[in-house]
C-alpha cells in the first residue's frame, strides 16, 4: 500500500490554491453588484477549512519527492478533488434557464479542469460575470496543470510512450516530483504572457474587456468555453476569427518549444518532427476542405478559408468554440470532422486528443512492417525525429491505441445503454476522451448542449474526460488489484 500522507497533503495544498483562486470571482461579482459574491465566498470558506484541517492532519516534509505508485495515485486523486470542491460555485450559484444539481455541477467543473468544454449551463448571455470567469479560470488553471502534469509526471511514469519526452524536469529515478524549477516557471511565465498578448488582442478586435479576458483564458487553454451561448458566433468579425484561430493553434503546441526559442534557439519550433507534421496536417485539411466548400456552397473561397481554418483548428486543438454549425455543410463534413476529434494536439501542450507523435510513430511501426513483407531479411531502423525508438516506446504507444479504441467503444455502448441515440453517444464518447467539447447531432452538436442528457450519461463522461485528459493509464492501472499489493 502506497504511503498516503504525502498525497493528502498536497492535495490539501491544491485545496487551499483553489480557495484563494475563487477569491477572484467573488470580487468580479461583488463588482458588478451580483449576489453570487457570497456563494463564491462561502465555497471558498468551506475549501479552504477542508484544505487547511487535511493539511494539518497529514502534514509532512516532501523533500524525499514520490514514488511512482504514488505519483499514480496522487494525480487524478487531485484532479477529482479539485473537480469536487470547484462544483460548489455552479451548484449552489443562480442561472437564468437552468437550477443545476450536483451531477450537472460537477460535469461542468471537470470538462472546464480538463479542458474539454462540454457544457451543461444554458443562457450564458443572461449568466452572472463571476461564474462566466470562474469558467474560463478552472480552464486556464486545467491547461497549465496538464501541461505539467505531460512534461514532469507522464514521461517519468512511462504512460503512451510518453517517455520520449523525458526533460531534465523529468525525474529518471524512482522519483517523480521535478527537479528544474526554473523550467516550471519559465512555462508559467510564457502561458500567463501568451494569455496576456491573446487577452489584448482580443480587445483590440472588438471584444469588450471582460469578454477578452475570459476568452483568452480559454483560448490559451484550449478549453473553449465562451461568455455566450453562440460562442465565437457571438462576434461577427472576420479579423477577430483569425484572431482567435491563431492562439487556439498555439495553445496546441509544446510549450518548452516556446521556452527554447525565448532562450536562444530561435528555430527550435519548426525544427521540431512532431511541430511539422502537425502544421503539415493542418494545411493538407484546411486547403481541400476550403475549395470543396467553395465549389459545393458558393462562399467565396476566403470566407471558406476562414470558416474551415477556424472550425478545424478548434476540433484538432480540442479547443471546441463554435462558430459555424459544420454539420450542415453535408455528409463529407460531418465525417471529416469526426475524424478530426481523435487527432488532438502535440504533446506538452494545452490540447487533448491521441497526439499528433503517436500517430508519428505508429506510421513509423506500420512502414517497417510492410518494408518487412517486402525484404523479409532487411535492417530498417525505426526513428522519430533523429532519436531511435526504443521497444518500449513502440510497446506504449501501441497499447495506447488499443486502449483509447476500447475505452471509445465501451463509452459508446454504455451511453447507448441509458437511452442515448447512436449518434449522440459515438460523438458524446470520443468528445469527452479527446476533450475537444461539441459532439455531433441536434442534442450535443455544434449548436447544441449536454443539459438535456440523463444524470447517469453525465458521471459516465465526467470519468471519460478525466480518463483522456490523464490519458487512460495513470487512471485505469488505480483498478489492478496488483497495484494495491505493494
Amino acid at each position: 500500500m502506497p504511503n498516503f500522507r504525502p498525497i493528502l497533503f498536497i492535495i490539501a495544498i491544491v485545496l487551499l490554491a483553489l480557495a484563494a483562486t475563487m477569491l477572484i470571482p467573488a470580487a468580479v461579482d461583488y463588482a458588478y453588484g451580483n449576489p453570487d459574491a457570497r456563494i463564491f465566498l462561502y465555497s471558498a470558506a468551506f475549501t479552504a477549512g477542508c484544505g487547511g484541517a487535511l493539511a494539518w492532519s497529514a502534514r509532512c516534509h516532501l523533500q524525499g519527492g514520490l514514488s511512482l505508485r504514488q505519483a499514480f495515485l496522487l494525480t487524478p486523486l487531485t484532479w477529482t478533488t479539485t473537480a469536487a470542491f470547484a462544483a460548489l460555485p455552479f451548484q449552489f450559484g443562480h442561472f437564468p434557464d437552468l437550477s443545476l444539481n450536483y451531477a450537472n455541477a460537477f460535469f461542468e467543473t471537470m470538462s472546464g479542469l480538463t479542458t474539454t468544454g462540454s457544457t451543461v449551463l444554458v443562457g450564458l448571455d443572461l449568466t452572472t460575470e463571476g461564474i462566466l470567469l470562474w469558467r474560463a479560470l478552472l480552464q486556464w488553471l486545467g491547461g497549465i496543470g496538464i501541461i505539467g502534469v505531460a512534461i514532469a509526471v507522464l514521461p517519468a511514469l512511462r504512460v503512451g510512450g510518453m517517455q520520449l519526452f523525458r526533460t531534465e524536469s523529468s525525474d529518471r529515478s524512482q522519483k517523480v516530483l521535478p527537479r528544474a524549477q526554473q523550467i516550471a516557471k519559465a512555462i508559467t511565465a510564457v502561458y500567463t504572457g501568451l494569455t496576456v498578448i491573446c487577452g489584448f488582442c482580443y480587445w483590440l478586435a472588438g471584444m469588450t474587456p471582460f469578454e477578452a479576458v475570459v476568452h483568452a483564458l480559454t483560448s490559451l487553454s484550449s478549453g473553449g468555453f465562451s461568455t455566450s451561448d453562440s460562442s465565437i458566433g457571438h462576434f461577427e468579425n472576420p479579423v477577430l476569427h483569425w484572431l482567435v484561430t491563431l492562439f487556439m493553434l498555439a495553445g496546441s503546441l509544446p510549450f518548452v518549444l516556446y521556452v527554447r526559442t525565448l532562450t536562444g534557439q530561435r528555430d527550435a519550433l519548426w525544427r521540431d518532427s512532431q511541430v511539422r507534421t502537425y502544421l503539415t496536417f493542418l494545411a493538407a485539411v484546411i486547403l481541400p476542405l476550403s475549395i470543396w466548400l467553395t465549389l459545393k456552397y458558393g462562399y467565396g473561397f476566403a470566407d471558406s478559408l476562414r470558416l474551415v481554418a477556424f472550425n478545424v483548428v478548434s476540433v484538432v486543438t480540442t479547443t471546441g468554440y463554435a462558430y459555424t454549425d459544420y454539420s450542415l455543410w453535408g455528409n463529407l463534413a460531418v465525417g471529416v470532422f469526426f475524424g478530426l476529434t481523435f487527432i488532438g494536439g502535440c504533446t506538452g501542450s494545452t490540447a487533448g486528443g491521441i497526439k499528433i507523435f503517436r500517430f508519428e510513430v505508429m506510421v513509423t511501426v506500420l512502414r517497417t512492417h510492410f518494408l518487412h513483407l517486402i525484404y523479409p531479411r532487411g535492417v530498417f531502423p525505426r526513428q522519430y525525429g533523429n532519436r531511435q525508438l526504443d521497444d518500449d516506446v513502440l510497446g506504449s504507444v501501441i497499447v495506447f491505441f488499443a486502449l483509447f479504441f476500447t475505452a471509445y467503444s465501451v463509452t459508446t455502448i454504455a451511453l447507448m445503454a441509458l437511452g442515448l441515440d447512436f449518434i449522440t453517444s459515438a460523438s458524446a464518447a470520443v468528445t469527452a476522451l479527446a476533450n475537444v467539447g461539441p459532439g455531433l447531432g441536434d442534442v450535443i452538436g455544434p449548436a447544441g448542449n449536454f443539459s438535456t442528457l440523463p444524470d447517469s450519461a453525465k458521471w459516465l463522461l465526467s470519468l471519460a474526460m478525466l480518463l483522456g485528459r490523464l490519458e487512460l493509464f495513470t487512471v485505469l492501472v488505480l483498478f489492478m488489484p496488483q497495484f494495491w499489493r505493494g
